[in-house]
């Protein structure tokens, strides 16, 4: 890769661009000379309908002067900004720095509401009107994008308007997921288990919430559970909050429920990641996002969205 670090490209990238702004006003200078009065105009060759032939005139000056325009513009803006290899432009202007304008002039103007809510806790936030609008706000921007706009979640994204919690649903634990995200892996089984052994784990896995099964191939596949699976889901295949390791009993299935998406789990296993939110928002924007989230699940939740 250091042959795309060195100073070469900058160079090449500079000469380039001049040189291409250049030639286009040369090639306009070509195209706007002047015929003398009274001259032929030659055609261009291209004839259409047998006898409408386009004719070789210069372009009109109005036209011209446009282009010209256009690329004096063209190098007053590489003279200001960056646009020429590494040349930083003479405003010293760039995308991160006005970003981080952009932030400290956000931070200035919403800080001291954000920093009134971080006075409440989690489930006062959850009931005031104000903060779950705000919350809302900074779901839409950084939650919905997996977990949908009406956190409905979808497959392999978990649905936050509902009781059903992976790593538990209390204010500092979903906070937590916030700050520090999850990492939920399930392992495979295939390889240890074989076809007929997967297949009978996911008719027993099919048993616990209630769905129609093979009872063989559930009784044989109960034993194996104990072995295989209730490390983690627990023996009576209730799950386990502390490992994210999800509950088998009820009718919620994050990656959908039925006999081929259950032996596919077991079979190659998932690896399921909520990012970590620390980077990307303050302290306080997480507190009055733990709120919003909260609320999802609460009896006032969807009256208050």
């Amino acid at each position: 890769m250091s042959q795309f670090t060195s100073g070469f490209w900058d160079v090449y990238i500079g000469l380039l661009t001049i040189v291409s702004v250049i030639a286009c006003a040369v090639l306009l200078k070509m195209q706007g000379t002047r015929k003398v009065a009274g001259s032929k105009v030659e055609t261009t060759g291209h004839v259409w309908d047998e006898d409408l032939g386009e004719y070789n005139n210069p372009l009109p000056r109005w036209w011209m002067w446009l282009f010209y325009i256009t690329i004096a513009f063209g190098l007053v803006y590489l003279y200001l900004y960056p646009g020429l290899g590494s040349y930083p432009g003479s405003l010293g202007w760039t995308q991160v720095g006005q970003l981080e304008e952009e932030i400290a002039d956000a931070e200035k103007q919403y800080g001291p509401l954000f920093q009134k809510y971080s006075s409440l806790d989690v489930k006062a936030l959850a009931a005031d009107p104000g903060a779950r609008a705000v919350g809302q706000k900074l779901f839409l921007n950084h939650c919905a994008q997996c977990h949908a706009s009406d956190a409905g979640g979808s497959k392999g994204f978990p649905n936050l308007s509902d009781t059903d919690w992976l790593y538990g649903g209390e204010p500092e634990i979903i906070k937590a997921s916030i700050t520090d995200g999850r990492n939920g892996v399930m392992p495979a089984f295939g390889a240890a288990l074989g076809e007929q052994g997967t297949k009978d784990v996911a008719h027993y896995v099919m048993s616990l919430s209630g769905m129609t099964n093979d009872g063989l191939r559930s009784s044989r596949g109960k034993e194996t559970f104990a072995q295989s699976c209730a490390a983690c889901h627990g023996p009576q295949g209730n799950g386990n909050s502390a490992l994210g390791a999800p509950n088998l009993t009820d009718k919620v299935w994050l990656y959908g429920s039925g006999e081929p998406t259950i032996i596919e789990t077991i079979k190659g296993g998932r690896n399921n990641q909520m990012p970590a939110h620390k980077a990307l928002l303050n302290e306080a924007k997480i507190h009055v996002l733990s709120g919003y989230v909260y609320s999802l699940s609460q009896p006032a939740g969807p009256q208050a969205k």
